[in-house]
Parts: structure tokens; C-alpha cells; sequence
């Protein structure tokens, strides 16, 4: 009979804590705990939430009636770590300072390996995280830029484009490592990623400054224009990075970033909003394009997802110009925990072998 493993998944954002208790890839409960403006403002750093925010987890399953000696292993999110290869990664300490130490960046899911680490050793069980956004499995010529200062880096919806590869791959009776993708992430950021025989091995940077543009990201903007923009002297540094991730992109036309409202406006004869969100699916269409070359056009099929992938009328425009390439399949949202929770029993089931940071 099959071990029935019990996985604690902790999934910090910037404006709560995400926590899910898993039998196996069951999920036996989760709960989004939001923390507002005035908490989390005692805080200089991210990184200074550690002791609220564990707090706050091991408060909840006590609430929940959760013997913490049933825990098989806990999993995080993974954060803004080093450039680093796909898979799921046992907590050490080496990680654990660069969390700390925010080594690529500050962002909340910086906590994740951390407060992983922080209940599952007093347990002297493992801890993971899991296709963090900074996995980095790019072709040496996808490096290239032009301008040597700055190569081309991957960031992107890592873990979600992993875990809906290996899903569609299934559904298409398929291995994952001998299958070609092209997976467009759709959400706030939009990442497509050039999915070849299990590794992503092209990706605009979804992060800031690459790519279609997004809800309230401006994604790849002309060159000279932003350099004339940013001496200016009409924008400090802070409120031109504004513009590229935050107030860019739908915002920035429409003063809206939930697509919903757009095509809500588009039905009742809004020509301007009916033409951004064009663009926006035109810019993406384009993106796919440009990733069908890099599998000179071996595409076994194009998926599209994240929360965006809910809106018909978005996935129709983008279907519309890529489905002559290839197959189109649609997975919509982004099941995050479920993901995190797959990637640690892949490792406890001894199907993957856990990776080394």
C-alpha cells in the first residue's frame, strides 16, 4: 500500500501568507491569511516578517487541531535565489543566507524556504521549495542581448509553466522530456517560455522590461524612446521603474488592470479599451511566434494559462493568431500549492532526486 504523505505547503505573498495542509496530492485544507497595510508596515524588510508571519502559521494549524508530529515534510515558495536549474531543492544553509541576504532581489516569497526551514527543523523533517522564478535552463544564444553589460535572464512563472507542462504532457499521453511547449503564463506579468524536452530553454524576462505587456507591466518598450524619457528630467529612477512593472501596460491606458473590466467596457462600445486589449493579445501572439522559431516550428502545442486564461474573449484574440502553429491548450489560473505539494512528493516517492543549492 502507498505511504500516505502529509505535506505542509506555505506560499508567503506580499499582502498575506498562503497555508495548505495536503494528503498526498489531496488537499485537506488551505487558508489565505491576509495581513493589511498597518502589520506589515512595523517592517523595515521582507525578511524582518519572519517571526510574525511563523507566528501566524503555527497559530492557524493549532487552530486547525494539527499535530505538527504528522508532518512528512513542509515546502515553501521559492524565492529570488540564484540562477538555478528546475526542480525541488531541500532547505540548507547556503539557501537559507541567500534568502536572508535577498541575493537576487526582496520579495516576499523570499520567506517561503525560510519559514519551510523554521518548522520542519524542529520536526527533523525535510523542507523544499519548488521551481522558484529564477530557474535558469536558457540556451547560451538565448543569452545574447546586443549590448554586452546586460545578458539576457530568465524570470519567469516557473512554477506554474513546470507544473502545467508536466499536466498537458499527461493529457497528451506524453513524456515531458520529450515534448516541446510553448506555455504563455497570463496574470499580472506574462511569461512565455520555450519548453523543450523538459527544459525551458528561452523566456522573455516577465519580471520588468521584456516580452508583450501585461496588465501593469509595459513589457518591451523602443530603446531609444525610454532613454530620452529617463533623462528627461521629468522622472526620477523610481517613477520610470513604476512605469515599466506596476503602472505600465493596461493601467497605464485604461487606468484598469483587471481584464474583466476591459472586456466589460469593450461590450459596451469602448473603441479605446477594445483596441489595447488587441495589442495586448497581438503582443503575445507575437511572442508565441517568436518561440515556434526557436523549436524551428516543432511545437507539439502552445498552452496558455494563468488567470487571465479565464477570459474567452482574451484567449480567443490570441488563439486567433498562433493556432495555425500548432495545437492550442487552455489551463487557466495557476494552482500554485498543488504544484509546490507535487514537486516534494516527486522527491519523497523517490520518482526525482531532491537538487542541491
Amino acid at each position: 500500500m502507498a505511504k500516505d504523505y502529509k505535506i505542509l505547503v506555505i506560499n508567503p505573498g506580499s499582502t498575506s501568507t498562503k497555508v495548505a495542509l495536503f494528503s498526498n496530492e489531496q488537499l485537506l485544507f488551505d487558508k489565505k491569511i491576509e495581513h493589511n497595510s498597518e502589520e506589515l508596515s512595523a517592517f523595515h524588510k521582507i525578511i524582518d516578517q519572519y517571526e510574525f508571519r511563523l507566528k501566524i502559521i503555527l497559530n492557524f494549524l493549532k487552530e486547525k487541531g494539527i499535530d505538527h508530529s504528522v508532518l512528512d515534510a513542509v515546502v515553501g515558495r521559492g524565492g529570488l535565489l540564484k540562477p538555478i536549474a528546475s526542480g525541488t531543492y531541500r532547505v540548507n544553509d547556503k539557501m537559507l543566507e541567500d534568502l536572508r541576504k535577498g541575493v537576487s532581489g526582496e520579495h516576499a516569497s523570499n520567506l517561503g524556504g525560510l519559514l519551510a526551514h523554521g518548522i520542519a527543523e524542529k520536526l527533523s523533517i525535510p523542507s523544499y521549495i519548488v521551481d522558484p522564478v529564477v530557474i535558469d535552463e536558457m540556451k547560451p544564444v538565448a543569452r545574447i542581448s546586443g549590448m554586452p553589460e546586460i545578458p539576457r535572464i530568465s524570470i519567469l512563472h516557473a512554477l506554474n509553466q513546470k507544473a502545467v507542462a508536466r499536466k498537458a504532457a499527461l493529457d497528451l499521453g506524453k513524456n515531458y522530456e520529450k515534448i516541446n511547449f510553448i506555455i504563455a503564463h497570463l496574470g499580472g506579468g506574462i511569461s512565455v517560455g520555450v519548453h523543450c524536452k523538459g527544459n525551458i530553454i528561452d523566456v522573455n524576462n516577465a519580471l520588468n522590461g521584456e516580452g508583450p505587456f501585461t496588465p501593469e507591466r509595459s513589457g518591451g518598450v523602443p530603446v531609444g524612446a525610454l532613454v530620452e524619457l529617463c533623462f528627461s528630467g521629468k522622472f526620477t529612477k523610481d517613477e520610470i521603474m513604476k512605469k515599466i512593472k506596476g503602472k505600465g501596460g493596461l493601467v497605464a491606458y485604461l487606468n484598469t488592470n483587471d481584464v474583466r473590466e476591459v472586456v466589460k467596457r469593450i461590450k459596451q462600445g469602448d473603441k479605446k479599451a477594445k483596441l489595447i486589449l488587441e495589442a495586448m493579445a497581438y503582443q503575445v501572439a507575437k511572442e508565441i511566434g517568436a518561440g515556434a522559431t526557436v523549436l524551428k516550428g516543432q511545437v507539439d502545442a502552445i498552452i496558455l494559462t494563468g488567470g487571465i486564461a479565464y477570459n474567452n474573449e482574451f484567449v480567443n484574440m490570441v488563439k486567433d493568431r498562433v493556432s495555425f502553429i500548432s495545437l492550442v491548450m487552455i489551463y487557466p489560473g495557476e494552482e500554485e500549492m498543488l504544484a509546490l505539494c507535487d514537486g516534494a512528493l516527486r522527491v519523497l516517492r523517490e520518482e526525482e532526486v531532491e537538487k542541491v543549492y
